[in-house]
């Protein structure tokens, strides 16, 4: 319907380990959810309160990733172009207009709807700003599940992303399964521990 809006973000193209995930909001034209603003500027108790709220009061949305192992196999475009398209795939409801943060669409199909990138989405357009939310507290959450599995390498803390404490662990530990072995940093610290380098 045209007066429904959908927006689409990511959040995870920066670490060095773990998903890529995408999320769709879908919401009435100029309705405003509470608390939603780019998820950059939120802090994650604030993220996680309006995480609450959107799917509370979304019209529809939907949660998506990309694995490492496709990452490495596609690169992070193209890995993200991915997880998008799976988000939008995942909707109960078809939107006749999709915003995509960003530059660049996926390709979705033959669900075409109208499809516009928008650079800065996120700080621009509420649906988009909600997605952000959505993909970013869906990450930090699988993050701390990973920092059970492996306790070592501090994901609650860093969140995978290339911090100094991060890269420290890496060449302290090596990588483990959930790293991005085409990232430099992981394929770096793999080589200084040898042929055996990958956990």
């Amino acid at each position: 319907m045209l007066s429904l809006l959908a927006g689409v973000d990511e959040a995870g193209r920066g670490p060095l380990a773990g998903s890529v995930v995408a999320a769709v909001v879908v919401i009435e034209r100029g309705q405003i959810i509470a608390g939603v603003n780019d998820s950059k500027k939120l802090s994650e108790k604030a993220r996680e309160a309006a995480f609450e709220l959107i799917i509370e009061q979304a019209v529809d949305y939907a949660i998506a990733a990309a694995s490492p192992a496709e990452i490495d196999e596609l690169n992070i475009l193209q890995a993200t172009m991915l997880a998008m398209r799976r988000a939008v795939q995942g909707l109960q409801i078809t939107p006749q207009q999709i915003r995509i943060d960003g530059n660049r669409c996926p390709d979705l199909g033959n669900l075409n709807p109208i499809t516009q990138p928008l650079v800065g989405g996120d700080a621009l357009c509420m649906a988009i700003g909600a997605a952000s939310i959505l993909a970013k507290v869906t990450r930090d959450r699988q993050m701390r599940l990973l920092d059970e599995r492996y306790p070592e390498y501090g994901f609650a803390r860093h969140k995978g992303y290339p911090t100094a404490l991060h890269r420290e662990i890496l060449e302290q530990h090596g990588p483990c399964p959930e790293h991005r072995k085409s990232f430099r940093p992981v394929r770096e610290a793999a080589l200084l521990r040898g042929a055996g380098g990958y956990r």
